[in-house]
């Protein structure tokens, strides 16, 4: 059910059949992030998100909502740090419409001075939010500890600093230099044919023009530091985390299944020994974060002040056990399948099938079945599952931040200054 094909201007379109719904979703993604971002314009990508949504020379901004309500519609995009996407959800009659209203903001959006400046303060009111989110704020705080001085270290939305100095110069030049039809994917599922996709892509699309600004991208160096937050908060939330691996590495889904094992779930090792053997924390989990050449496996806890000691060793002492005694076979059986399930049942709607039919384009330039991710699933052995403990859970390979009312007390002697 999968097509994929290239306009002449170089922008691929790649599509999923779905014959038995009624709707369509389309995503136009862009290979460019937070990661692309240097000091001056730090945020800019979030930020001409926002401003793709402000107005076009064809509509206002009011124009487009309304249009895109009027057919029930659902539009909306998000920032990563590789990648940007701007995605419209829509019955299939209403195709072309999504088509029309994805290439007007992407083309001919306005990136009026007013706009700019009206837009920033909504920015920076989603910077103070985050503030408050202390749940959220931690995991970037830990990527700022472990990659202090790269791109991917910093926050996608930016500071209140950086945001305040982007002006319409700053985004016309990013959006020259990086929104180019070499870098780009119409990515769509739904009840239509390719080829239906690819004449509308040509239609909206056809006359793009540009070359993406060629950009030297170098991995971040891991810093194993400690570093303590204080803030007012009821709970203290902690990452520890460790190196791991890039995206497109064959031990991938090694990973996926050893995340799947410690914290993935509520069946998993940390949940079960941290808050349902001892009620020591709401919220625990680990969870795999890759890019295209580097990634990381954190550990979030949140718990009271008095507890954090406990949590952090319990953390580690499973840590531990699963590098000293393994893993039965059985355990690792019903991971396996528990993450088949996960995946299978996450495709059950055009918006998800979408989402993967772009993010593979985007990120691997190729397209893996479920049945080739199924098998490298089963492929997972206990040895695999060995040497990828021993390899990214060292001694000397730990960072740790917590966020809150911690004290240096607080904390077990390993992550003591």
């Amino acid at each position: 059910m999968y097509r994929k094909s290239t306009l002449s201007n170089g922008i691929r379109v790649v599509s999923e059949a779905i014959p038995y719904v009624k709707s369509a979703t389309v995503g136009v993604w862009l290979g460019t992030g937070s990661r692309n971002e240097h000091d001056y314009n730090h945020g800019i990508s979030h930020f001409l998100e926002h401003l793709m949504f402000k107005g076009t020379e064809n509509r206002t901004a009011r124009d487009i909502a309304e249009t895109v309500d009027a057919v029930g519609g659902q539009l909306n995009a998000f920032t990563a740090k590789e990648y940007t996407c701007y995605y419209i959800k829509v019955l299939d009659s209403h195709l072309d419409l999504a088509m029309d209203i994805l290439s007007d903001m992407l083309l001919a959006s306005k990136f009026d001075a007013a706009d700019i400046n009206r837009e920033r303060e909504v920015v920076l009111e989603e910077v103070n939010m985050y503030e408050d989110s202390p749940d959220e704020l931690v995991h970037d705080l830990f990527l700022n500890h472990v990659w202090p001085t790269h791109p991917l270290g910093r926050n996608i939305l930016g500071t209140t600093d950086s945001i305040g100095k982007l002006d319409r110069k700053i985004v016309t030049e990013y959006y020259r230099d990086l929104y180019t039809p070499d870098n780009l994917v119409i990515a769509a599922a739904g009840n239509f044919t390719h080829e239906q996709l690819e004449k509308l892509a040509d239609k909206f699309f056809g006359k793009m023009r540009g070359e993406k600004k060629q950009l030297i991208a170098k991995p971040p160096q891991f810093q194993p530091v400690r570093s303590i937050r204080s803030k007012e908060t009821e709970q203290v939330h902690l990452c520890l985390g460790t190196t791991s691996v890039a995206y497109d590495s064959p031990d991938i889904y090694v990973l996926h299944v050893l995340n799947n094992i410690l914290g993935g779930g509520i069946s998993s090792r940390l949940f079960q020994s941290i808050r349902e053997e001892r009620g020591l924390a709401y919220s625990v989990y680990s969870y795999t974060t890759n890019y295209s050449d580097c990634g990381l496996f954190t550990v979030y806890a949140g718990t009271r002040p008095g507890n954090v000691g406990q949590v952090v060793d319990l953390i580690i002492q499973n840590i531990n056990e699963l590098k000293s005694t393994g893993i039965p076979l059985s355990e690792l059986t019903k991971t396996k399948e528990q993450l088949k399930g996960s995946l299978l049942l996450g495709l059950e709607s055009s918006s998800s099938r979408m989402s993967r039919l772009g993010k593979l384009e985007i990120t691997l330039r190729k397209y893996t079945t479920m049945d080739e991710i199924v098998a490298a699933i089963e492929k997972v052995s206990l040895d695999d599952i060995m040497q990828m403990l021993s390899r990214i859970f060292t001694d000397d390979n730990l960072c740790f931040t917590a966020l809150g009312p911690v004290r240096e007390s607080d904390l077990p002697q390993v992550f003591k200054a």
